[in-house]
């Protein structure tokens, strides 16, 4: 047995010990499994996305394990009428949000382009297991990245030497670290991107030096103590439930995004929920871009050019090394636009992208 099927049987060996007889004869999951950490998860099987179901792919539910033993679940878009064996490409972010927003969107979208496709609710958050809920960790978010390319290369309509990733919003910034780390991935993607590392440790901006860092440390440490003390976790502030009128713009956009029928969802902790508060600590610590200028494979920034989140993008660019990186601004979009605007994400340009480089 070959290294290919010896991951392909742990695989499936490792579902069947999480899910029982989860797996229906048509390949579905049932509305209930067991993770591997012993939680039961609930699993929505309705079409509860934020954008309409496509008539031109075919759409399932999936499970797989990370090396943290957290049981992530997926949707997988898969063309109709596909090839034996298909470039893939995994989808997540963006922070804060669920597969059934806007990574779901790029996957059914790359899938309509002739790309099996797979969006996945990261460790913690939505239909994924993982304990306490609403956490986000640096290096648990990255291998999510690796998990799903793992997943991926067990499939027998897969090309293993032909997978890709896209990151949204903060998992831009997860899934360059992941690029840096992972080989496999042979092109990346990263839209609206977000460095978590260098808002939470620096401020928008940059607008922090060490001493506000160090009482941001002696706030989040406090919060550490009183969770111990009651046993909980507190949540951080989320988005306001309704607008003053007086907020920056930037929180204006993402509440038209995540508090309206444009893109609400009740699973996504920035549409209904909030954070751990003490998540921030590890980001500060943990700068997650330390080594992008070595990733080797192709990748592709894309950027709204009035997004307030724009200089991510543009100082990621500049750490990326070799000549086969690029940028893409895109006039008058904000950082929102690209997480459904049909009419602005450049699906062109990313479609061209994967096709040069898987």
């Amino acid at each position: 047995m070959n290294m290919s099927k010896k991951l392909a049987a742990g695989i499936l060996v490792g579902m069947t010990a999480v899910a029982g007889n989860a797996m229906a004869a048509d390949n579905t999951l049932s509305d209930t499994i067991i993770a591997k950490d012993g939680k039961e998860m609930k699993l929505e099987q309705n079409w509860d996305k934020t954008f309409p179901k496509s008539d031109k792919v075919d759409h399932r539910k999936v499970i797989f394990p990370n090396r943290y033993g957290i049981t992530l679940v997926g949707d997988l878009y898969i063309p109709k009428n596909a090839p034996e064996k298909m470039a893939a490409i995994a989808v997540s972010g963006p922070f804060g949000a669920v597969k059934e927003q806007a990574s779901g969107l790029y996957a059914q979208t790359m899938a309509e382009r002739g790309f099996l496709a797979l969006a996945f609710d990261p460790s913690y958050t939505g239909e994924s297991s993982g304990e306490p809920r609403n956490v986000a960790s640096p290096d648990i978010n990255t291998e999510d990245f690796s998990a799903a390319v793992d997943f991926l290369v067990t499939l027998d309509n897969v090309d293993a030497n032909r997978i890709g990733i896209i990151g949204i919003c903060g998992f831009g910034g997860m899934g360059l670290n992941a690029a840096a780390m992972d080989t496999r991935i042979k092109a990346t993607v990263a839209s609206t991107m977000y460095d978590m590392s260098r808002v939470n440790a620096n401020g928008y901006f940059d607008s922090m030096d060490a001493n506000a860092r160090y009482e941001a440390r002696r706030r989040l440490n406090e919060q550490r103590t009183k969770d111990a003390l009651s046993g909980s976790f507190a949540p951080a502030p989320g988005l306001p439930e309704t607008l003053k009128g007086d907020e920056p713009q930037f929180v204006k956009d993402y509440f038209d995004y995540y508090k309206t029928k444009r893109g609400f969802h009740p699973r996504a902790i920035n549409s209904n929920g909030a954070w751990n508060a003490t998540s921030s600590l590890s980001f500060m610590n943990m700068p997650i871009l330390a080594y992008a200028g070595e990733i080797r494979n192709a990748v592709l920034l894309i950027h709204g050019e009035k997004a307030h989140s724009r200089y991510f993008s543009e100082d990621a660019f500049k750490k990326l090394s070799g000549d086969n990186k690029k940028l893409l601004i895109i006039p008058n979009a904000n950082h929102t636009d690209l997480y459904d605007r049909m009419d602005i994400i450049p699906f062109d340009a990313i479609e061209a992208f994967f096709t040069a480089n898987l």
